[in-house]
């Protein structure tokens, strides 16, 4: 039976219901607030040359690093003024996450989509305070979880009275220091009703992998990237770095800025082959 999913309109963007793919991109974390702007104007002309929607993702403190030793970010203050100076000048939604419940309201007052890290998706008083802020919540399935558990995590939402939720599939543990990405997760998490978001490059992450660092395996990004278009997603979550082997956070796994518009333009191709099946309802997909 076809599943009516839900539809969100976050600026300009509209995400899920059947609309095409949006893409949520940037930086694993915040280096500078140049380089920031640099980013965001980059990937506005890019998917503006793709004619696709578009919300810009950075964080601003980074809290889960693998070492005491790891670049963290700029901190909140910081980071929320970079975030504000990207939405107005590129005139973009944005979304960058939380990490606890006293950041909540600062964070909401700059981002149109708070997201719920993978590692504190289970977190309730997190979960119940971003649902407080009317905002968006882009829920990260944990590593640590099976998609039909994500259940749990929609009613400690629901108990609020709020319902515009996000879920996105970022890959599972799979022994040390891998992932693994189980495109049944995506049909699962959108059969309840809320529209699915790919995470590509987190999901080609090696934890810890090299020691006091992330490893990743880049080269599967697209692969990855253009079977779970094929499955139906509602957005594609990307990150990207000029000199990705230069970047402070995730570089490994990051796509280089170079590439990212002709794999942008495969993917794309790939959504609306998907999308343009006959006798498929729309909200289907």
């Amino acid at each position: 039976m076809p599943v009516s999913v839900q539809q969100y309109r976050v600026g300009s963007v509209t995400i899920g219901g059947g609309s095409p793919m949006v893409l949520i991109a940037g930086l694993c974390v915040m280096e500078n607030e140049e380089h920031t702007l640099f980013i965001a104007r980059e990937l506005k002309q890019i998917t503006d040359e793709l004619g696709i929607g578009f919300c810009f993702k950075a964080s601003y403190d980074k809290a889960n690093r693998s070492s005491i030793k790891s670049y963290r970010g700029p901190g909140m203050e910081k980071g929320l003024g970079i975030l504000a100076r990207v939405k107005e000048e590129c005139r973009v939604p944005i979304l960058t996450d939380v990490h606890c419940s006293r950041d909540v309201e600062a964070v909401a007052k700059v981002a149109d989509i708070v997201q719920i890290p993978a590692f504190l998706c289970r977190q309730t008083d997190l979960l119940v305070a971003a649902s407080s802020t009317g905002r968006v919540l882009n829920i990260k399935k944990g590593q640590f979880l099976a998609p039909w558990d994500v259940k749990n995590i929609i009613g400690k939402v629901r108990s609020t009275g709020f319902d515009r939720i996000l879920l996105t599939e970022r890959g599972v543990s799979f022994g040390y220091n891998n992932l693994v990405s189980d495109m049944r997760s995506l049909v699962i998490m959108r059969s309840m009703g809320y529209p699915v978001v790919f995470d590509a490059t987190h999901s080609v992450q090696l934890p810890g992998g090299m020691g006091e660092s992330t490893g990743g395996q880049r080269e599967f990004v697209e692969p990855l990237a253009r079977a779970a278009a094929a499955v139906g997603i509602d957005a594609l979550f990307l990150e990207t770095h000029e000199s990705p082997e230069k970047a402070l956070s995730d570089g490994p796994n990051s796509i280089p800025l170079g590439d990212l518009k002709s794999l942008l333009s495969r993917i794309i191709k790939i959504d609306e082959c998907v999308r343009s099946i006959p006798n498929q309802d729309k909200e289907e997909l």
